[in-house]
C-alpha cells in the first residue's frame, strides 16, 4: 500500500517513467532494434541505446511506441509521419534537445505523450499544436527557464494530466498558465528550482484540477507558500502534495505560513521529503485542526527538534486534530511521534499508520491518548516484545475503539506477550502479526485473547504445531501461510468452531489427517505443502467446505487420489480453485510431472470389489487346475509315497545309530505281483539261487522281517540290495505295492544310477497303456534296454545268461551267511496278502510236517485278516 501511494505521488509530479509495455503479446518479432508485439500495434524499444528513432523498422500499424531510456537527441519531422494510428508515445529519459515543428503533424490521434527528463530548453509548443486529442502530457524536468504556456495550449480541451517545469524555472508569473483557464484537469504538477526566487500572486488562480503537485523548495522564499495557498482559496482538491518544501534548511521564522490551509477543502495533504522541525509541524497541525482535510501524510521527512520550541503546557498540545487517516512513513527521527512531548495529537485520529520510523519505546500514556484510533498500523518498525509490551503499563481501557491492529513485519517472538497486550482492547476484531518470529512452543503458552477477534493474519512466522493452541479460537479467518508448519494440531481446530476461511499455503505439512473436523469451514488453502496423499475421507467432516486450493504438492498418483478428484469434480460441491494446472504427480517415478487431470488408472486397479471378484475367481480356477493336475498325474499318490519314504528314512536313521542296519545283504531285490509268484518261485529263484555260486535274492514272502512296517521292509531291503529286478506284467501295473517298490527304487536311483534297476518283461506291455503315475516307467521302457522272457523253451537258457550277466558275478559275504540262518529259523510273514492270498515261504527241503505247519499259519493269517485291517503287501 505504501509503495502504491508513493508511486502515485511521484506520477503526480511527472517524475516516474511510464509503465512497461503489455506483458501478454499475441505475436512478436525481434527483427530490428525493437520488439514488435500485439499484432504489430506495439513497439518496445526501451533501453536499446538508440541515438535516433528507428522508424524504418516499424510497421505503419503501430499504436504504441516506447522509446524511453535511450540516447535520442532530436525528434525529426520524418520520424513519426508513417504512423497515423499512434496513440501513445514515450520518449522520457533521453537527451532530446530539439523537436521539429512538424514532428507530430500526422499523429493527430496521439493521446499520451511523455517527454519527461530530457534536455529541451523551450516548451515545444509548435510541435504540440496538432495534437488536439492529447489527454496526458508529461514535459517536466527539462531545461526550461520559464513555465509560460502559449495560447495554443487552450485548444487541448481533452487534456487531463499535465506536468511541466524544470530545475531552471526560477519562479512563476501570473500569466504563465492563462491558456489553461477553461480546461478542467485531473492532475497538474509544476516543478521549479530548488531555490525559488519569486512567486507572483495569482499564478495558480486559473488552475482547475483535482490533484495538485508542487516540486519546489521555498527555503529562500518561505512566504511564497502563503500566496500559493491564497490562490487556492475556496477550491476543492482530492490531493495536494508538497515535495521538498524546505530542502536545505529548517524554517526558523515565526510567521504562520500554513494559515491559508483553513480556506482550502482537500481530501488528502501530503508532505513528501523536506525538513520539518517542531515549530513548522506545529504550525501545520494547528491549521489542520480547523481545516476540512481528511488525511495527512508525512513521508521521507527529516524531522528535528526546534531549539526555540517552548512548552506552554496544555495550550501547546494539539488536541483537536480530527483526521480520518494519519500516515507517518520513513521519518528520520522517531521523536516526531511526541513532537510536543505529548501524544495528544493522536487523540482523534481514526486510522494511524506509523511505518519505518523505528521507534524503540511505547510509553504507557501513548496507548491512553489513542482513544479515537480505530485502525493502528505499526508494521515495519523492527519492534521487539519489550518495546511494544511493558508489564509496568496498565492497558485496561486503552484504545477503546481499536478494531484493527497491524503489527506485522517486526521482530516479535512471544505470542503470550502479544495476547497480554491486546486482551484489554475491547473492540479488537482484526489482528495482523505476520512476518515476525512468532510461533515457538516455549513462548506460546498461557495465552489469553480478546474474545472479539475474528480475523487473524499470521503468515510468514515460525510456528510449531504446539503453538497453534495459543491462537485465539474465536476467529473466522486465519492465515497461517508460510509458517514452516510440518503438522497440524487437530485440538485447536476442534475448538475453533467458527473458523470459515483457513490459509495454510507454503508450509511443510507432510500429511493431512483424516476426518478433519471443522463444521463452519468454507474455504481452505493447502497449496505448496509436502503431503502426497489426499482422499475423500479427509474433508468429510467439513460440511460447509466450498473452496479448496491444494495444488503444488508432491502427489502420489494413486486410486485414492483419482477417486477424490473425480468425486470432487463430479459433485461440484467443492470448487478446486487452482485445478488443473497446479496438480501434478510426484510418485511413482513413471508419472513424474504428469498433470493429474491426465492420470487415469485402470478400473481393475481401483475397484476393490472387482479386485475381490477377480481374485476369488482366479484362486478358484487355480485350485481347480491344481486338482485336475493332481488327478491326471496322481500327485496325491506321490505325496503319500514321499511321506512314507521320509518316515522310513527317519526310522532307519535311528536304527543305524543303534547298529541294526546291514547294507547290500542281497544281490537283488525281486519286485513282482502275486499273480507272477509261481513264475518267480518255479523259474527265477531256482535258476539264480540253486547254483554253485548262488545269488542271494530278496523276496517279500521269505525275507521281510516280521513285526516291522511294510514300508520300512520295502525301503530297507531295496537299499540293502545291489540290484532291483522288476518282473513286469499287466498284473504288476495294477499292484499298489509294486507301484510303491518301483517308486522307491526310482528315488534310490536318483542318488546313484539307473543301472541298478533291471526290467524283466514277463509278458508284452504297451508303454502307452500304462497309467500316468508310471511316467518314469514309460520313459525307462522307451530308453532303457530290458530283458524279455521268451515263451520258447529253447531261448530261455540265453535269457538266464543275460540276466546273470547283468547281475554280475555273485560273491559270498557275511551278510549271506546271516541271511541264510535267518531264512531257516522260522517263517517270515510280513502281513496278510492282498485278496486274502497266503504268503508263500520258499525254504529248501520242506517236509510234510512243515507243510502242515504252513497250512496252520495260512489259516491263522486268514483269521487275522478278518479281525482287523492291516496294511497288506499287494504284490
Amino acid at each position: 500500500m505504501i509503495w502504491k501511494l508513493i508511486h502515485f505521488s511521484a506520477l503526480l509530479l511527472g517524475v516516474v517513467t511510464s509503465p512497461a509495455p503489455s506483458s501478454s503479446p499475441t505475436t512478436h518479432t525481434e527483427e530490428g532494434p525493437c520488439r514488435i508485439y500485439n499484432s504489430g500495434r506495439s513497439a518496445d524499444c526501451v533501453g536499446r541505446q538508440l541515438s535516433s528513432v528507428p522508424w524504418r523498422h516499424f510497421p505503419s500499424t503501430l499504436e504504441d511506441i516506447d522509446l524511453s531510456y535511450n540516447k535520442i537527441q532530436a525528434v525529426h519531422a520524418d520520424d513519426f509521419p508513417r504512423f497515423p494510428q499512434l496513440r501513445t508515445l514515450q520518449l522520457q529519459y533521453n537527451n532530446i534537445s530539439h523537436i521539429d515543428n512538424d514532428a507530430f503533424k500526422n499523429n493527430t490521434r496521439l493521446e499520451h505523450l511523455d517527454i519527461f527528463n530530457n534536455s529541451l530548453q523551450e516548451i515545444p509548443a509548435a510541435a504540440l499544436t496538432p495534437l488536439l486529442n492529447l489527454k496526458m502530457l508529461s514535459m517536466s524536468n527539462n531545461l526550461y527557464k520559464h513555465a509560460t504556456l502559449v495560447d495554443s495550449f487552450s485548444t487541448f480541451v481533452k487534456l487531463q494530466v499535465l506536468s511541466m517545469g524544470g530545475p531552471l524555472v526560477m519562479g512563476l508569473k501570473k500569466g504563465d498558465f492563462e491558456p489553461l483557464r477553461n480546461i478542467k484537469l485531473q492532475s497538474f504538477a509544476i516543478k521549479c528550482s530548488s531555490n525559488l526566487s519569486y512567486y507572483e500572486p495569482g499564478s495558480l488562480e486559473v488552475i482547475q484540477t483535482r490533484n495538485l503537485g508542487f516540486d519546489m523548495a521555498i527555503d529562500q522564499q518561505p512566504y511564497a507558500l502563503h500566496h500559493m495557498l491564497r490562490d487556492l482559496t475556496n477550491k476543492t482538491f482530492s490531493v495536494i502534495q508538497f515535495r521538498n518544501l524546505f530542502e536545505f534548511m529548517y524554517y526558523m521564522g515565526t510567521e504562520d505560513i500554513f494559515q491559508g490551509l483553513k480556506d482550502i477543502t482537500v481530501f488528502q495533504l501530503i508532505f513528501h521529503r523536506g525538513k520539518f522541525n517542531e515549530n513548522l509541524l506545529r504550525m501545520a497541525l494547528m491549521n489542520l485542526q480547523v481545516t476540512p482535510i481528511n488525511r495527512l501524510r508525512l513521508q521521507y521527512i527529516d524531522f528535528a527538534r526546534s531549539p526555540t520550541f517552548v512548552d506552554d503546557g496544555a495550550e501547546s498540545s494539539i488536541k483537536n486534530l480530527a483526521l480520518d487517516k494519519l500516515d507517518l512513513w520513513y521519518i528520520s527521527n522517531p521523536d516526531i511521534l511526541r513532537f510536543d512531548w505529548r501524544f495528544t495529537w493522536f487523540n482523534k485520529i481514526k486510522e494511524l499508520s506509523i511505518q519505518y520510523v523505528y521507534f524503540n519505546s511505547v510509553p504507557c500514556d501513548a496507548w491512553v491518548e489513542m482513544e479515537g484510533v480505530e485502525l493502528l498500523d505499526v508494521s515495519n518498525n523492527r519492534l521487539k516484545n519489550e518495546v511494544i509490551f511493558s508489564q509496568h503499563c496498565d492497558y485496561k481501557g486503552s484504545v477503546p475503539n481499536l478494531h484493527t491492529f497491524n503489527i506485522s513485519t517486526n521482530d516479535l517472538t512471544s505470542l503470550k506477550d502479544l495476547s497480554l497486550l491486546t486482551k484489554e482492547f475491547q473492540q479488537l476484531q482484526v489482528l495482523d502479526f505476520s512476518s515476525n518470529q512468532l510461533g515457538s512452543a516455549k513462548t506460546s503458552q498461557d495465552c489469553v485473547w480478546q474474545q472479539n477477534i475474528t480475523r487473524l493474519i499470521a503468515h510468514h512466522n515460525q510456528f510449531q504445531s504446539e503453538a497453534l493452541n495459543c491462537l485465539p479460537t474465536t476467529v473466522h479467518y486465519l492465515d497461517l501461510s508460510y509458517c514452516n508448519l510440518d503438522q497440524l494440531d487437530m485440538a485447536y481446530f476442534k475448538k475453533a468452531t467458527n473458523l470459515r476461511e483457513l490459509l495454510l499455503s507454503g508450509n511443510k505439512i507432510k500429511f493431512i489427517p483424516t476426518k478433519w473436523g471443522s463444521p463452519s469451514l468454507q474455504s481452505l488453502a493447502l497449496d505448496g505443502n509436502s503431503f502426497g496423499l489426499i482422499s475423500m475421507a479427509t474433508f468429510q467432516d467439513m460440511p460447509q467446505l466450498s473452496q479448496l486450493r491444494a495444488g503444488n504438492n508432491p502427489y502420489h498418483c494413486t486410486c485414492e487420489l483419482h477417486a477424490f478428484i473425480q468425486d470432487t469434480i463430479s459433485k461440484g460441491k467443492v470448487n478446486l480453485t487452482d485445478w488443473p494446472s497446479d496438480y501434478r504427480c510426484y510418485h511413482p517415478e513413471a508419472f513424474l510431472n504428469t498433470v493429474i487431470s491426465k492420470y487415469f488408472p485402470g478400473q481393475v486397479a481401483c475397484d476393490i470389489r472387482l479386485v475381490i471378484v477377480i481374485s476369488v475367481a482366479t484362486t478358484a480356477a487355480v485350485i481347480l487346475i491344481l486338482m485336475l493336475i493332481c488327478y491326471i498325474f496322481d500327485l496325491p499318490w506321490y505325496t503319500k509315497a514321499t511321506y512314507q519314504i521320509i518316515r522310513a528314512k527317519y526310522r532307519a536313521h535311528k536304527e543305524k545309530a543303534a547298529g541294526e542296519v546291514q547294507e547290500f545283504a542281497y544281490h537283488a531285490f525281486i519286485s513282482y505281483s502275486h499273480f507272477d509268484a509261481d513264475w518267480v518261485r518255479d523259474q527265477l529263484l531256482p535258476c539264480l539261487e540253486n547254483n554253485r555260486n548262488p545269488y542271494r535274492l530278496c523276496i517279500h514272502e521269505r525275507d521281510f522281517m516280521p513285526g516291522r512296517w511294510i514300508i520300512d521292509n520295502i525301503i530297507e531291503n531295496i537299499e540293502s540290495s545291489r540290484k532291483v529286478i522288476f518282473v513286469l506284467s499287466r498284473q504288476f501295473v495294477n499292484s499298489e505295492w509294486c507301484n510303491y517298490e518301483l517308486y522307491f527304487a526310482q528315488q534310490r536311483a536318483m542318488g546313484k544310477t539307473f543301472s541298478d534297476v533291471i526290467l524283466v518283461v514277463k509278458e508284452p506291455i504297451d508303454p502307452r497303456s500304462l497309467p500316468s503315475k508310471y511316467c518314469k516307467l514309460k520313459k525307462m521302457l522307451s530308453t532303457k534296454t530290458y530283458l524279455e522272457w521268451p515263451q520258447q523253451v529253447n531261448q530261455q537258457a540265453f535269457f538266464w545268461a543275460q540276466l546273470k550277466s547283468v547281475l554280475g558275478k555273485p560273491t559270498i559275504t557275511a551278510e549271506r551267511m546271516h541271511s541264510r540262518t535267518s531264512s531257516v529259523s522260522g517263517l517270515s510273514v510280513t502281513g496278510p496278502p492282498k485278496e486274502n492270498e497266503i504268503l508263500e515261504v520258499l525254504t529248501p527241503n520242506v517236509d510234510e510236517e512243515a507243510e502242515h505247519k504252513h497250512d496252520n499259519i495260512r489259516r491263522n493269517n486268514d483269521e487275522l485278516l478278518n479281525q482287523r485291517q492291516i496294511p497288506m503287501v499287494a504284490f
